[in-house]
C-alpha cells in the first residue's frame, strides 16, 4: 500500500472512531451494536462473522471489549498506526470532558435521573436489540445454534459473575468442536490482524513484564505515580465483564490511600454515566483529581495499556488457529454464545434499568422503528431519545 493510501486510511479509521466516541452512549454492550452500525452494515470493514469473531474474541480477553474491538478494527484496517488512532479518536472525547470535570467542577455531580440521560439509556435498548436481531440471523440461523444462543442467555442471566461470560463462551466453543466440526465448511473471510505474528508475541510479552515489573518498582521505589502507575495497570489487566466492573476494583485502589475522597470518585463516577464512549474514561477523572492534566495522561494511558498489548498480541494468533476444523466449530459454537451473551445483556442491566414505564416502551419501540425500517443513523436517535427522555419527565 502506498504511503498516501496508508494516509488515507489511517484518517479514515480516526474519523470513524471520533465519530463513535462522540455518539456511543449507553456502555459497553451498547457500543457493540454502535460498532456493528457503523463497521458492518455502513462501511462493511467487517462481514457478520468476522464481527462475531471479533467481538467473542474481545470478551475472552481481560479489558474493556468494545475498546479493545475498535483498536483491532483499526489495526486489521491500516496496521498499528490505525489501532492507535482508533483508540484515539473513540476515548479521546469523554476523556477530555472527565480531565475538564476534574479540573473546573470539582464539587459538582450528574443527577444520574435526569431526563435526558435516562433517554439515552433507552436509545442503548434500541441499538443493542437492532445488533441482536442482525446477528442471530446471521450466526444462529439453525435450530442448534439457536437453541445454544438461549442456552446461553439463560446462564448469562442466572450467573451474574463477571466472569461467567467467559465461562459461557469457553463451554460454547467447547460444545461447537463437537457439533460443528464437521459442519462448517467456512466461516467468513476471518479476521486479518495488521500485524505480524512476531509483532503478537512481543505486545503480549510486554503485557506480562508490566504486570510484574510495576509492582516490584513500587514496592522498591514507593514513588507515588509508580503506585498509581501500578494499581491502574493491574486493575486494567484483571478485570472481566466490561467498564461497570471496574469502578468497584478502581474504588479500592484510589480511595483507601486517600488519593481520591469516597464523594468526589462518586461524583465523577456520575458524570461518567453522562458521556459517550468507553467508561474506562472515568479514570482521566481520578488522574486530574490527583495530578491535574498529567495525572489524568498517566491514567487513561496506563488503563488502556494493557487491553490495546493484549488484543494486539492476539489477534495475528486468532487469525492462524480460526482456519483449523476444530477451531472453526468452536467458532460457530462461540458465535451462537455471543449471541445469546448479548439477548441476555439487552435484558439485564439494559432493559431493567431503562424500561421502567409503558412511556419508556413507547420511546424505545419509536427509537427501534427509526433505526431498523426508517433505517436512521444512530446519532439521529441519540438526539430523539435524549429530547423523548426529557419529554417523558413532563408525563
Amino acid at each position: 500500500m502506498a504511503v498516501g493510501d496508508k494516509l488515507k486510511a489511517v484518517i479514515e479509521v480516526f474519523v470513524s472512531a471520533l465519530k463513535l466516541g462522540l455518539t456511543s452512549f449507553g456502555g459497553p454492550v451498547a457500543h457493540l451494536g454502535y460498532f456493528h452500525d457503523e463497521y458492518v452494515r455502513r462501511r462493511r470493514w467487517l462481514v457478520e462473522e468476522s464481527y462475531a469473531e471479533l467481538v467473542a474474541l474481545c470478551q475472552l480477553l481481560p479489558g474493556p471489549a468494545s475498546s479493545q474491538f475498535g483498536i483491532a478494527v483499526g489495526t486489521m484496517r491500516a496496521g498499528i498506526p490505525g489501532g492507535i488512532v482508533s483508540w484515539l479518536g473513540f476515548t479521546l472525547p469523554s476523556a477530555l470532558i472527565m480531565t475538564c470535570f476534574a479540573l473546573f467542577m470539582k464539587g459538582a455531580g450528574i443527577d444520574p435521573d435526569a431526563g435526558w440521560l435516562h433517554g439515552l439509556k433507552i436509545v442503548a435498548v434500541a441499538i443493542v436489540a437492532q445488533a441482536v436481531i442482525a446477528m442471530g440471523q446471521k450466526l444462529a440461523p439453525e435450530r442448534v445454534r439457536a437453541t445454544m444462543a438461549l442456552a446461553a442467555a439463560a446462564l448469562a442471566l442466572l450467573w451474574r459473575p463477571a466472569a461467567s461470560q467467559v465461562a459461557i463462551i469457553t463451554a460454547a466453543g467447547i460444545a461447537g468442536i463437537f457439533l460443528f466440526r464437521d459442519k462448517v465448511k467456512g466461516n467468513g473471510p476471518g479476521l486479518k490482524s495488521g500485524v505480524g505474528l512476531r509483532t503478537g508475541a512481543i505486545c503480549l510479552a510486554v503485557f506480562f513484564v508490566f504486570l510484574i515489573l510495576f509492582p516490584l518498582v513500587r514496592h522498591a521505589t514507593g514513588n507515588r505515580w509508580i503506585a498509581v502507575a501500578d494499581s491502574f495497570y493491574r486493575s486494567g489487566s484483571l478485570v472481566f465483564g466490561g467498564g461497570h466492573v471496574i469502578l468497584p476494583l478502581l474504588e479500592r485502589e484510589v480511595v483507601p490511600p486517600a488519593w481520591v475522597s469516597a464523594g468526589e470518585f462518586l461524583a465523577g463516577y456520575g458524570a461518567a454515566q453522562a458521556l459517550p464512549g468507553p467508561l474506562f474514561t472515568f479514570t482521566a477523572y481520578l488522574g486530574a483529581m490527583m495530578g491535574g492534566a498529567g495525572g489524568a495522561a498517566l491514567a487513561i494511558g496506563v488503563i488502556f495499556l494493557p487491553a490495546y498489548l493484549l488484543i494486539i498480541g492476539a489477534l495475528p494468533f486468532w487469525g492462524r488457529l480460526r482456519g483449523m476444523p476444530r477451531v472453526q466449530g468452536a467458532v460457530a459454537g462461540i458465535n451462537a454464545g455471543v449471541v445469546g451473551i448479548l439477548v441476555a445483556a439487552l435484558y439485564l442491566p439494559l432493559w431493567t434499568s431503562s424500561i421502567k414505564a409503558p412511556a419508556d416502551f413507547a420511546l424505545a419501540a419509536i427509537l427501534f422503528g427509526m433505526l431498523v425500517f426508517w433505517k436512521l443513523p444512530p446519532w439521529c436517535a441519540v438526539i430523539a431519545g435524549a429530547a423523548g427522555g426529557m419529554l417523558l419527565t413532563f408525563l
